[in-house]
């Protein structure tokens, strides 16, 4: 076992001085803005500028900008106080995502803990109300999820607690009443909705579409009305095979489904004035916006390119701000009212090359993959000749999908010569809620019988080379990389996979309690209770069955694919002297250093390059 130094280098950006793909890591980045409700110009967004991912303030009105955190390891996870006035940020340490939350003032000065009588936790969601009013979400391993108020004067109270997962949704314009997302039926996959008085914690209103755990039906909180006295709550439900919006009254029990003739995932949130709803429709890894206007219930598409919507929010002058991408162009912040909205300095990524959209029939139905071909290279006449070096990039989750949007680690392989297919696999979002909840008890087994039927049509078709096929994933993506690399192991060439799940049963012991609350969901219970299920989807059964070189890279603070299990698995490779390399960093799931970032990418296309080409 070594780690690689060789340079991986692949084509060179315009300036030609650095190869395309690290360009496109290093090319700074903004988030999509959050802006302060009653102080609208101000406004809280993540960038990478300098090299690590922080946040920023920044003032509309004057043009100002600052940074506010300076963390060796990032932050990402904050928000802004109703009246602008602070800037709220989580403060965990080296990415172990256990801390406390912290406020700056918004025109800058000394960080002070926002809740200081609440000891360090995971965050279980986080709503800041009119004065200064806090309520905050905590989780531990040892006492479940705990719902505290911050009053602007005097000490935090305790309003919830229960030993199952939950959070904090939202509170109500006034201030007096807040939204709990729990899954106290035992079911982790679908939230039920309780509302508390913020005085006291007692019940307002109960709504569970899961009838106690025993339907799988979700629900998600996506907001009270903006206005004073309204007790409207916007609601997505699942009671039509997909994500919808629905409002209820959660002082008089009504409900008020809406009816959206749209195939996908239909998302919501509020305009600024109650009149209507902001609407992100998902589709077949495609994303775009409409207004929904509630007093007549007309649907108004806006006008947005083809590609990816990776968030948006609506502006009190009725604009509505989105971040937008797809595979071939990278990320920008734009407006409805035309042109861009935020950019940061510098350099600019290079653009990738289309997705194309392929359907292919699976044990489970009709798979979707997206598809990427090498770009002819620089001076060449002709596009690179079928079939490919093919890299399979798997992603986390499972609860979540591929889509037609930029990403630099894909593009990366591009310019090194390899096809690129991303699978979204059962369990995947976007394709129904059957889809989605497909992959419980043979959990990982599901997802790889898709990944294998698609595997097989891209050899057929012509487009992947069967002697080189690279099998890739972080998290979730990760782990199925290695179960694959075990269960199907004349499939694949070479192995590379990140932060991944590698022995479940120990995995599970060392995890943060929300990530314990939905193995127990996806396989029916602890692995002191259905060992065997724990056994059969574990990387660690079939490691000795593996014959292709196997690269990982791990971070020593990660809470969710913790260190222990991985170095089991490790040390079983070492063991059977299996072909291995292992990477290990200072930081949680994943790094929020670009620096870090490119070295592991180059790290991983050395290693794959040694064993495949390109």
């Amino acid at each position: 076992m070594n780690e690689i130094t060789g340079s991986a280098v692949g084509p060179m950006s315009e300036a030609g001085a650095m190869p395309a793909w690290e360009t496109r890591f290093r090319a700074p980045r903004v988030g999509l803005p959050e802006w302060a409700e009653d102080a609208p110009d101000r406004s809280l967004f993540v960038s990478n500028v300098t090299g690590t991912y922080e946040l920023y303030a920044w003032d509309r009105a004057t043009g100002g900008r600052r940074q506010v955190t300076d963390r060796p390891n990032g932050t990402t996870d904050g928000t802004l106080s109703r009246d602008g006035a602070w800037v709220w940020w989580f403060s965990d340490t080296d990415g172990d995502e256990f801390g406390v939350w912290m406020k700056q003032p918004f025109a800058g000065g000394d960080d002070i803990p926002a809740a200081p009588g609440l000891p360090p936790s995971y965050p279980a969601g986080l709503a800041l109300g009119v004065g200064g009013l806090a309520v905050i979400g905590r989780s531990t391993d040892d006492e479940g999820t705990s719902v505290h108020v911050v009053p602007p004067t005097g000490e935090a109270y305790e309003i919830y607690r229960h030993p199952e997962s939950a959070g904090v949704g939202d509170l109500s314009e006034d201030g007096t009443l807040v939204v709990v997302e729990h899954t106290e039926h035992g079911d982790a996959m679908h939230s039920a909705l309780r509302v508390l008085r913020v005085s006291d914690g007692s019940t307002v209103a109960e709504l569970d579409d899961t009838d106690g755990g025993r339907r799988e039906l979700g629900l998600d909180c996506l907001g009270f009305a903006p206005v004073p006295g309204d007790t409207r709550l916007l609601v997505g439900h699942q009671r039509a095979d997909r994500w919808l919006p629905m409002l209820w009254d959660v002082a008089g029990g009504e409900q008020t489904e809406l009816a959206f003739d749209l195939p996908g995932d239909v998302h919501a949130e509020w305009y600024p004035d109650g009149s209507a709803l902001l609407v992100v429709h998902d589709f077949h890894a495609r994303g775009e916006l409409f207004r929904y206007d509630l007093a007549d219930g007309s649907l108004t598409r806006l006008d947005t390119p083809a590609g990816s919507v990776g968030g948006a929010s609506a502006r009190p002058d009725g604009s509505v701000e989105y971040l937008w991408s797809s595979a071939e162009r990278p990320p920008a912040v734009r407006s409805t009212a035309g042109g861009v909205v935020l950019e940061a300095p510098g350099l600019r990524a290079p653009d990738s090359v289309p997705v194309e959209d392929v359907w292919v029939d699976g044990p489970g139905g009709p798979i979707h993959a997206l598809v990427q071909r090498p770009p002819r290279a620089a001076g060449a006449d002709d596009a690179p000749a079928a079939p490919f070096p093919t890299v399979f990039e798997i992603h986390g989750g499972p609860t979540w999908h591929d889509s037609d949007s930029f990403a630099a680690g894909p593009a990366a392989w591009l310019d090194h010569g390899f096809a690129v297919v991303r699978v979204n696999y059962r369990g995947s979002t976007g394709y129904g809620r059957e889809w989605t909840d497909a992959l419980k008890h043979r959990v990982g087994l599901i997802e790889l019988e898709d990944i294998a039927a698609v595997r097989e049509w891209a050899i057929g078709s012509g487009l992947a080379d069967p002697s080189r096929l690279v099998l890739t994933g972080g998290s979730w993506g990760g782990y199925l990389t290695l179960l694959g690399l075990g269960t199907q192991p004349e499939a694949w060439t070479v192995g590379i996979a990140a932060v991944p799940v590698a022995d479940y049963a120990t995995a599970y012991a060392d995890e943060m309690e929300a990530l314990k609350a939905l193995d127990r969901t996806l396989f029916g219970g602890s692995p002191q209770e259905v060992p065997d299920r724990y056994e059969t989807s574990s990387p660690i059964t079939y490691v000795d069955k593996v014959t292709a070189p196997v690269y990982i890279s791990a971070g020593m603070n990660d809470p969710r694919c913790p260190i222990r299990q991985i170095d089991n698995y490790v040390e079983r490779l070492r063991a059977l002297d299996k072909p291995h390399e292992v990477y290990r960093y200072d930081a949680g799931h994943g790094s929020l250093v670009v620096e870090e970032r490119i070295k592991q990418v180059r790290l991983e296309l050395a290693f794959a390059l040694r064993h495949v080409g390109g």
